[in-house]
């Protein structure tokens, strides 16, 4: 065993006399332990909710989304369709039309985000996360549904088993001199809804999924549409298929998978995780300040045997690595003690959900956990850094004790 290390774990480890110093060394090690359990537990739980949201939107929104790079619609063909539809890792392809509309239901009105789809938009496990409440269709040619938002059905006072009672919407034409008729500035179509979604809030409150051709009517889009959404088959990867399209396409047209459809929202959960981990490793910092105490007063109090080990050959730095390892000792044991701690608490969450959301109409009931191997690197590494810090200088005060002055 190396000398330096096991004069340290006997200084760690005595018995000798229950003093301040040993108090405070204990002291020390239990602020370590929860500064590194509460960096793990939080660090999961923003990892839980990242996914989670990640989860949420994966349902909603397709593999890859196809939009123009410039404008806010582009026409499409047959031959056009095909050669995305044959093109390798392209399981389905969806064609979307996208725009806003005066939704009344009743006495009630709300301007909603009109997304008309194709057939094959309900086929791809859509809404597979969320909570549905009546029928998951579209209709058919001549009798055309709608699905909408939980929140816009709270706008509207949408009465699902009112079989009679249609939905209007509306759209503006673009306007025509010398007509006074306001019938002639807009368009007005006619659609029952069929069922609720529920998935997350900006989605609840905004989005109305009618047929494509009912949007192609109401919005006078014709062959242009607003994006084309694609599902990756099974075995490829979707970045593999991304760049595939991106050649295909050109510079005119961006292809985006669900993580850069929702970039802005991503970067913000993850600038917080970070300024929280930061936040925690500062606390965990002041915390440290104990070790720093405890071994300085240690050094002190230790002046006798530290002369001693000098005048018998120990050197400077054989007094330094001495306090530099009882600081790792009291650091190691804290944030192994944290470590597991923190592992124990977000399984138990993971498992039973503990922690409650405390949000009735939530789709999830707790707080979603997830535990990654860097957090719990990265953690280990920051208190590495401040034992490191916080015994440098007690260490230095060690080394520097005259020996003919504490004989």
């Amino acid at each position: 065993m190396n000398l330096s290390y096991f004069i340290a774990a006997r200084y760690f480890k005595s018995k000798a006399k229950k003093n301040f110093i040993t108090v405070l060394s204990r002291i020390s090690m239990i602020g370590v332990a929860v500064g590194t359990m509460a960096l793990v537990v939080v660090l999961s739980v923003f990892n839980g909710l990242e996914d989670l949201i990640k989860g949420l939107y994966a349902s909603f929104d397709a593999d890859l989304k196809v939009m123009p790079v410039m404008g806010k619609s582009f026409e499409v063909d047959g031959d056009f369709l095909a050669s995305i539809e044959n093109s390798e890792g392209v399981a389905i392809l969806t064609e979307v039309i996208e725009d806003n509309a005066l939704v009344r239901y009743g006495d009630h009105q709300v301007v909603a985000t009109l997304k008309g789809v194709s057939d094959n938009f309900l086929g791809q496990n859509r809404f597979e996360k969320g909570r549905l409440t009546g029928e998951m269709s579209l209709g058919e040619e001549g009798r055309p549904e709608a699905i909408l938002g939980r929140g816009l059905s709270y706008f509207l006072l949408f009465d699902l088993d009112d079989e009679f009672e249609l939905m209007q919407v509306f759209y503006p034409k673009e306007p025509r001199a010398g007509s006074i008729d306001p019938s002639s500035m807009y368009n007005r179509e006619v659609i029952r809804p069929a069922g609720i979604f529920s998935i997350e809030k900006q989605y609840d409150d905004e989005y109305l999924i009618v047929p494509l051709d009912f949007a192609a009517r109401l919005l006078e889009y014709g062959e242009r549409r607003t994006a084309l959404e694609i599902k990756v088959a099974e075995g490829y990867s979707i970045q593999a298929v991304k760049d595939n399209l991106r050649q295909l396409l050109g510079e005119d047209f961006s292809v985006k998978d669900s993580d850069e459809q929702h970039a802005s929202l991503l970067m913000t959960i993850r600038l917080e995780k970070l300024f929280v981990f930061l936040t925690l490793t500062f606390i965990l910092a002041v915390a440290s300040f104990n070790i720093f105490f405890s071994l300085s007063m240690l050094a002190i109090e230790k002046k006798k045997d530290i002369a001693v080990l000098l005048s018998m050959g120990g050197t400077r730095r054989f007094i330094r690595a001495i306090f530099l390892k009882e600081g790792a000792i009291i650091a190691f044991s804290g944030a192994v003690a944290g470590l597991l701690l923190g592992f124990l608490i977000c399984w138990i969450q993971d498992r039973f959900g503990l922690v409650s959301l405390g949000v009735t109409s939530s789709i999830v009931d707790a707080y979603p956990v997830k535990m990654q191997w860097t957090d719990f690197l990265y953690t280990s590494l920051s208190v590495i850094i401040i034992t490191l810090l916080a015994s440098y200088r007690p260490a230095l005060i060690a080394s520097k004790v005259s020996t003919t002055r504490h004989l």
